[in-house]
């Protein structure tokens, strides 16, 4: 990794003033002073670096929670429509961040982002059934308790020709005449939309308001990114 790049992710500040940084003769590689902004360091090496006299703190994984707006592809380039890598911090760019699963073009909130593949594997896989619960805005009746105890035994969707999938048991819980919550451990193609449409219920909008026990912040906005608190990290990376 370039050694700019190095001290930047390590929270010395901007590129420019971990070059200015650079440029003081205070950055040491075992005792060497270092003062090309653009060579590349070893992750062997990296143990041996020091700024000003102490040791940089060099974190290997990063951990963010975005509260993804509506007209974001959840991917990180495409040559038409934006996508969720906007949000990414420049300071993370070259972190090879990724998103943890996918949200849909118009569905908001909650999408966790990180370099950590091991993680994101275990929260993904279908053999790891970890929950998501979403705010469901939708047309027609409101929800009862048919709806509760259909969604509780577990449906079974046959709406794609050629394609019958039974689902894990999921919990519905109506809230207003237009709106109710869902929780759901499994993440098939527009798996809510399809549940909902089975039961006459289309949905207007749909926002993820937690995903395997991350919830935003009460002030993050739309398009606000963070990093992950050390009790939220812990409490994934304790998930079996």
């Amino acid at each position: 990794m370039r050694l700019d790049r190095l001290l930047s992710s390590s929270g010395y500040g901007t590129r420019t003033q971990v070059k200015a940084l650079i440029k003081r003769g205070v950055v040491c590689l075992s005792g060497n002073v270092l003062t090309d902004s653009s060579v590349n360091i070893a992750e062997s090496d990296i143990q041996f670096i020091t700024a000003e006299g102490n040791p940089i703190c060099f974190r290997r994984h990063i951990y963010l929670c975005l509260n993804k707006p509506d007209g974001y592809l959840t991917a990180l380039s495409d040559s038409r429509l934006p996508t969720v890598a906007e949000f990414i911090p420049e300071v993370f760019r070259h972190r090879s961040i990724s998103p943890v699963g996918r949200l849909d073009f118009h569905t908001t909130g909650v999408l966790l982002l990180t370099n950590d593949g091991e993680l994101s594997h275990r929260l993904t896989s279908p053999k790891n059934l970890k929950p998501k619960t979403y705010l469901v805005t939708h047309s027609g009746l409101p929800t009862g308790n048919d709806e509760v105890l259909l969604f509780s035994k577990g449906m079974t969707l046959s709406d794609i020709p050629g394609e019958i999938a039974k689902l894990s048991p999921a919990i519905l819980e109506p809230l207003s005449g237009s709106q109710c919550r869902v929780t759901i451990t499994e993440g098939k193609t527009h798996q809510i939309k399809r549940m909902m449409a089975q039961i006459n219920r289309p949905v207007l909008a749909l926002h993820r308001e937690d995903f395997a026990g991350i919830r935003l912040n009460s002030t993050q906005n739309p398009g606000e990114i963070r990093e992950l608190e050390t009790a939220e990290l812990q409490k994934l990376l304790d998930m079996k």
